[in-house]
């Protein structure tokens, strides 16, 4: 049997990788049953603190020596992911599953374009299409005045803003600013400010289902980081991204096995539209950059 290459096993770790933080996404939702949202925030984001701290040290990447610039960036790239994770978990408590999920699809084309709003990053006339396009399915998706649409879904849009915010500001950090300690620093930030939300709210008992859909959302969380930082390191990222998407298809299916919910044909229709015009996204990202490499 031929050894897998490297961007083919860069390619299953991340459908590994957002297979697990789809899972988690499900365990996290189920607890909502028992538990407030910054108690539940706030003790899985313990497990991932400590799993990402032993894995700093081990890697060697507990550094203290990160400049004013990069400190400034993991600052506002952590602030975004408190935001993000609260607006998207607090969607996640209340929508189903695989709508959640739908809608952060449109995650390419927002970074694509952020940046060339922010970094003026050449954007030509297909890609703005793309992009077009691709939110004419996010409205599908959402469905302003449908029966199905309520605030959370403005959450979830939330969720999308601040994690772009997050992934604009990781493209200004240094090439030797640590992946792993930045997720580590934005972890502290989650758990500090889940913990702090915590103390307004009534802690419930854990029953014994809870503290097992917990222990396995640490699980599931701490192995999506795992694979996917590598992921980043073992593919290219224009043959790895696309398999992005694969959290999709988990979402639907675990949003139909477990909770009976299955999304109506306008959101179906609009997650083809916005999973197409991410994949033409990241497919014509690859080919200019291809064709700026050949050139030098």
């Amino acid at each position: 049997m031929a050894a897998l290459s490297d961007n083919a096993r860069g390619a299953l770790f991340m459908m590994a990788s957002m297979t697990a933080f789809t899972v988690n996404d499900a365990f996290m939702k189920a607890l909502s049953d028992e538990l407030p949202l910054f108690q539940a925030m706030f003790v899985r984001s313990i497990g991932v603190v400590i799993l990402l701290f032993l894995l700093c040290r081990q890697q060697g990447q507990l550094r203290f020596d990160v400049g004013g610039p990069d400190r400034a960036m993991i600052v506002l790239r952590s602030t975004a992911e408190v935001m993000a994770a609260f607006l998207f978990i607090g969607a996640l408590f209340k929508m189903p599953l695989a709508n959640v999920a739908a809608i952060l699809q449109v995650l390419p084309l927002t970074v694509t374009l952020a940046g060339a709003m922010v970094f003026k990053e050449a954007l030509g006339w297909r890609r703005i299409l793309a992009i077009i396009i691709g939110f004419f399915g996010v409205l599908l998706i959402v469905q302003p005045g449908g029966a199905d649409f309520n605030a959370y879904s403005f959450a979830v849009l939330g969720a999308v803003f601040f994690v772009t915010v997050r992934d604009l500001a990781a493209r200004r950090l240094s090439r030797d600013v640590p992946s792993t300690l930045v997720a580590l620093v934005a972890a502290v930030f989650v758990m500090t400010s889940s913990g702090i939300g915590s103390i307004f709210v009534t802690w419930q008992p854990m029953s014994g289902l809870a503290v097992m859909q917990m222990a396995a959302a640490m699980f599931f969380v701490i192995g999506g980081y795992i694979f996917s930082i590598a992921a980043m390191r073992v593919g290219e990222i224009g043959a790895v991204a696309p398999f992005r998407y694969t959290s999709l298809l988990v979402a639907l299916i675990l949003g139909a096995a477990v909770f009976g919910d299955w999304p109506n044909g306008l959101t179906l229709i609009g997650a083809v539209i916005v999973v197409a015009t991410g994949l033409f996204t990241l497919w014509r990202e690859g080919r200019l950059k291809q064709r700026e490499l050949a050139a030098k």
